[in-house]
């Protein structure tokens, strides 16, 4: 009887253990499919791709490698507006002897502005998750490193919600950064031939990292002006008004030009055009790059970029002929780049039509603005740029609340509607958006401008004014500037340098 029941349990232990086998077999099985399935899957891919020669790790699943493609050219193009484009522009409209320091101005940002992107500028504008959160509304990231390898080649994740798009991280950062650095260069134009160039070494750096990143989080990243609604394509608000009321604001602080040089004296023609050139065309690059990818929104921004630029050129030469008799090259390229500014907050959400009634709004109401406006404000804004940025960058901004149009937001925002197609909450929340910019950025960039004040003169001693770049960078564009040059300034420039050769060569004896 025992030795029947012995047998009994000796079978089921070993239909027990077999069973198990079999189960844990299968499992495995499944999942040697499952894997080959997906390296089959992802080999098929790299061909179609022509990526097959790659390293897997080089081309994971999640990779678009044709938005990538695009991102890193749109953002080269973007990168290609601020230098050369808006340094030669910039060194155009500026008197002869200011050339250098205008274009060093523009260069130096652009070198200082990736810096502290890396430090703390993305992290701080683009990070997730969010440091600072009040009932959810996403307020800023965490400033930290964004260098890390890995971080760098994984998918891009941003903002408090944590958005993602098909590209590495690092072409994100890089496509971030690039806006980021045109800002404080477009903010130079309000305080050219006369800031302290140690002083704006200094403000550039802080001023992005306080008043560019956190915008670029409630704007573009998703943070609670965007989870309240509020839209900015490509930057009218976070760049543009940035730039705009931050040159107001430092203009105030800084205090004007010497009473001799308070006007307009653009002194090369040539430099304007090819600044204005790579402008206009980098813009493909600015506004085309927003979906964050090759999509048909892309194409749409481009093109809306392009009419509402042609019709802002256009409106603003017609306004220059009817108050001032004669269309100019200076006035046409200013037009062009209020058109691009005010598209910028709607190009990826408007079709032609609408695109170029903004191209009108931005061709005559920024004129107004500079030419009626700015003198009444008594601001020595030296370019215009509040103008020419901030106001067109409003109105680019309200005129988006007005024209978003379901028929091209369904490729990037689908239910995002204007006022003009029964949603008048866009238009306020796009007007309520422009005013909190409006204040922060103002009230932190005139506070920011004060503190350096304490400590380093905003303005350059009037006696380096009266010389200009010589006397501030020991170096001048054209050398037909030397002749006009004091022979006891030459002497001080002089002396600075040769100790320093007496001493190399007390050294080398």
């Amino acid at each position: 009887m025992k030795t029947w029941k012995y047998k009994v349990l000796l079978i089921s232990q070993i239909i027990l253990i077999m069973f198990l086998f079999s189960t844990i077999l299968t499992h495995s099985q499944t999942a040697t499919n499952s894997s080959a399935i997906q390296q089959l899957n992802q080999s098929i891919q790299s061909i179609l791709n022509r990526t097959s020669s790659y390293p897997a790790a080089a081309v994971p699943s999640w990779l678009d490698t044709g938005s990538n493609a695009w991102m890193l050219t749109a953002a080269t193009f973007v990168g290609l507006q601020s230098v050369p484009g808006v340094a030669l522009y910039y060194a155009g409209l500026s008197k002869k002897k200011y050339a250098v320091n205008s274009a060093l101005m523009v260069f130096y940002a652009f070198a200082v502005v990736l810096v502290i992107w890396m430090i703390a500028g993305y992290s701080f504008g683009f990070g997730y998750p969010a440091l600072l959160s009040i009932h959810g509304y996403g307020i800023f990231g965490y400033p930290v490193p964004a260098w890390g390898g890995l971080f760098e080649a994984s998918e891009t994740t941003y903002g408090p919600s944590g958005l993602h798009a098909n590209i590495p991280t690092a072409t994100f950062i890089f496509f971030q950064f690039v806006f980021a650095a045109i800002t404080p260069i477009l903010l130079a134009g309000g305080v050219l031939e006369r800031m302290n160039f140690k002083a704006w070494m200094v403000f550039v750096p802080f001023w992005s990292l306080l008043v560019y990143s956190p915008v670029a989080y409630w704007l573009f990243a998703g943070g609670w002006l965007n989870q309240l609604g509020a839209v900015d394509f490509s930057g009218g608000y976070v760049i543009h008004v940035d730039a705009g009321v931050g040159a107001l604001a430092a203009a105030l602080a800084i205090g004007p030009r010497l009473a001799s040089e308070r006007r307009l004296e653009a002194h090369s023609l040539p430099l304007i055009l090819a600044g204005a050139g790579l402008i206009w065309l980098g813009w493909d690059g600015f506004n085309g790059g927003d979906p964050l990818g090759a999509t048909v929104d892309a194409a749409i921004a481009v093109l809306n970029t392009n009419i509402a630029t042609a019709v802002s050129a256009v409106v603003w030469m017609l306004m220059d002929m009817k108050f001032f008799g004669k269309p100019t090259l200076v006035g046409a390229t200013s037009g062009a780049i209020t058109g691009l500014v005010a598209i910028t907050p709607a190009a990826g959400y408007v079709n032609g039509w609408e695109a170029a009634l903004i191209g009108i709004a931005s061709g005559s109401i920024p004129w107004m603005a500079l030419y009626w406006l700015e003198p009444k404000l008594r601001v020595d804004d030296t370019l215009g740029i509040f103008s020419t940025h901030g106001i067109a960058g409003i109105v680019g901004g309200l005129l988006t609340g007005v024209f978003a149009n379901p028929a091209v937001t369904q490729f990037i925002y689908p239910g995002l509607t204007g006022a003009l197609y029964g949603n008048w909450y866009q238009l306020g929340i796009q007007a309520l958006a422009a005013a909190i910019v409006f204040v922060y950025d103002f009230a932190v960039t005139f506070g920011l401008l004060k503190f350096i004040g304490l400590f380093i003169p905003l303005q350059a001693p009037p006696q380096e004014l009266a010389i200009g770049d010589y006397a501030m960078h020991g170096e001048v564009a054209y050398s037909e500037l030397l002749a006009t040059i004091p022979e006891n300034a030459k002497s001080k420039e002089q002396q600075v340098v040769l100790p320093k050769k007496e001493e190399e060569e007390n050294n080398e004896e």
